[in-house]
């Protein structure tokens, strides 16, 4: 499939973004895992949470979907899962794959755990290390670095365990390894990250204690609990970037999730100066809410990198089509972790860019944007990857001639209605 893009002259409306990928997933993993029956409100319904719950339905968990969307959970306890029959399949899903690694580790069956190409490629053993320094019996492919990887058993004991890196797949997959241990785990953190299992799980019961970097966890049984998913920033992070770049903007993002470990767009966007304003404030089961006001905006350039990045990994190809219209040079570092998502976002976003006339200049971990106001269109791939799909997307609202989009229907991952959303905005 094909997409022809034309530039916009306005960009009015109230947008409603999709559910938060992160807490859906982490949702109905987790209450499937608890004891008793639990709803899932205004869950994501894209490929990659869909396939958490078949991953989960291959396990034993019993998980329905009412006629209104809700998920319904029944939860069995912490080691009601059974051996599956079958390979696991996550798809395209690395938030499956690593937060389940974490759930099967040192389980008394055998499971493998398996995914589509990109999948196979991305780093895996970040994970596989520290589940088996707790005695998991793992096994994966190229020295345990990529999947398929297989689970044998084994008994989880506690480890004092030093991060390499700031991330929540990480941090979660030893958090659920810690709540079915001998004696629990300690984490220490670089650097913050999303903290949604954190948050949650300390809600359905367990015993998990944060100071600082430091994250304690003891053997816990959870309880379920109803959850409200809220919007997710990184959807609305097209949006952002839409209403400051267009000259003729004003937009209203309703119900977009603000908590402080995700929300660092925000802070990235007010300190190049973006008018955004935030209103109706509100607490969905333990996360922050709020609707959020963007219009046309004169942005200046920044420096982005540090603890930092953990906060807005996801929204970096985004930001970088802000820069382009930033004045100055903007210089994203420390993020060489974009080189193992669902693409290289480093080299594809630098190449796109670039292509299409942006000043910008690749660099190990990160790329320096020259803001020269450019983006002139032309054909590109989305290259499997749905952030940068959606990025061409709003590229396109600015852009001086037509952008071409090969294979944008990949946005159903987490956006299912976005090019829906694109044209209504638009006009």
């Amino acid at each position: 499939m094909e997409f022809y893009l034309y530039k916009s002259n306005s960009l009015r409306g109230e947008i409603t973004i999709p559910p938060d990928k992160s807490m859906s997933h982490r949702a109905v993993m987790f209450n499937s895992l608890a004891a008793g029956k639990a709803k899932i409100s205004n869950f994501l319904m894209g490929e990659d949470c869909l396939s958490t719950i078949s991953v989960l339905k291959k396990l034993g968990s019993k998980i329905d979907i009412d006629s209104a969307q809700n998920v319904i959970t029944y939860g069995q306890g912490m080691n009601s899962l059974k051996e599956p029959k079958e390979i696991l399949n996550v798809g395209n899903s690395g938030t499956t794959i690593r937060l389940m690694s974490g759930v099967l580790a040192g389980r008394r069956f055998r499971s493998v755990l398996d995914g589509d190409e990109s999948i196979r490629r991305r780093p895996m053993g970040r994970v596989v290390k520290p589940l088996k320094m707790m005695g998991a019996n793992i096994n994966a492919k190229n020295n345990n670095e990529n999947a398929p990887i297989e689970f044998r058993g084994g008994e989880l004991k506690n480890i004092d365990y030093d991060m390499p890196v700031a991330s929540a797949q990480l941090k979660s997959a030893l958090i659920l390894a810690g709540l079915r241990s001998k004696d629990g785990i300690t984490i220490n953190q670089p650097a913050l990250s999303r903290d949604h299992t954190e948050r949650l799980l300390g809600f359905m019961g367990a015993t998990i204690k944060t100071k600082g970097l430091k994250i304690q966890v003891k053997p816990s049984n959870i309880n379920g609990v109803d959850v409200v998913i809220p919007g997710d920033i990184s959807s609305a992070s097209y949006w952002l970037v839409a209403g400051c770049i267009h000259k003729n903007a004003d937009l209203t993002i309703k119900n977009v999730g603000i908590n402080e470990t995700r929300s660092g767009i925000i802070s990235v966007l007010n300190r190049m100066g973006a008018n955004i304003k935030m209103s109706n404030k509100l607490d969905y089961s333990g996360e922050p809410v709020c609707d959020i006001n963007i219009s046309t905006s004169n942005l200046k350039a920044t420096i982005i990198s540090g603890e930092e990045i953990p906060l807005l990994i996801d929204e970096i190809p985004i930001i970088a089509l802000a820069a382009v219209f930033a004045e100055g040079e903007t210089k994203i570092s420390d993020a060489e972790e974009l080189r193992y998502k669902e693409s290289d976002r480093i080299s594809l976003t630098v190449e796109w860019m670039r292509k299409a006339g942006a000043e910008i200049e690749e660099l190990k971990d990160g790329m320096i944007i020259q803001g020269n106001g450019k983006i002139t269109g032309g054909k590109f791939s989305s290259h499997g990857d749905h952030r940068l799909a959606m990025t061409l997307g709003i590229a396109s609202l600015i852009s001086e001639n037509p952008i071409e989009i090969e294979n944008p229907e990949v946005s159903n991952v987490s956006y299912p209605k976005f090019w829906e959303t694109l044209k209504i905005i638009g006009n």
